[in-house]
């Protein structure tokens, strides 16, 4: 396996819950006695939050997304400029990316909200896609666009356009890190270098 239950601190037991199947089965698929049927791998690389590609040990090639981010957004609401951050998970399958926000950036009273969303990988730098919010009444949804940054670890720097609460349409920064710090760098450094309207 690529990513295993042990990168992720799951017990053998763990795992196999979230799969579906015996603790045994996990044993004898670690263990290289048996291989699992499509549904069951699906199933396992679901629960280890890979692709099947990766559960079988190859990596896809060029840039590799999955994992724990922390995405920044510039945003308003009635005319007062705010930054929020909050963690996402981002899941890669070959060139599509599956992302989630994980907490809120800004309480529900601000505009805060939990989405998910799809993006397409370009040349292993560009994503685009969309976002959606997931939760309650909240109809915002838009697009992304992040150009990846490999200068000092990766980050992203780009832009979102969406439907606001008020169904005006509004647009902002938009950047990710590995880490709440450097998202937040990140976000500073573009208003610095690029200005607060985008």
């Amino acid at each position: 396996m690529g990513v295993t239950r042990a990168d992720l601190g799951l017990s053998q037991g763990a795992l196999a819950r979230a799969a579906g199947v015996d603790t045994r089965q996990i044993r004898r698929y670690e263990a290289g006695e048996q291989q699992p049927l499509l549904s069951v791998a699906i199933a396992i690389a679901d629960a280890l939050g890979i692709s099947v590609t990766e559960l079988a040990g190859r990596s896809p090639s060029g840039v590799t997304v999955t994992g724990d981010w922390w995405a920044s957004w510039q945003t308003s609401r009635d005319g007062v400029e705010k930054i929020a951050t909050q963690p996402v998970h981002m899941r890669q399958e070959g060139e599509i990316v599956h992302i989630a926000a994980t907490e809120h950036g800004l309480s529900a009273e601000e505009g805060g909200y939990l989405w998910t969303g799809e993006c397409r990988l370009w040349d292993n730098q560009v994503l685009t896609g969309w976002y959606a919010a997931n939760e309650g009444t909240v109809r915002s949804k838009g697009t992304m666009y992040l150009f990846m940054k490999h200068a000092h670890g990766i980050h992203m720097i780009g832009r979102w356009v969406g439907l606001g609460y008020d169904d005006q349409v509004m647009t902002g920064w938009a950047t990710m890190g590995k880490t709440r710090d450097d998202s937040e760098q990140a976000m500073t450094e573009l208003i610095a270098e690029r200005g607060t309207t985008p």
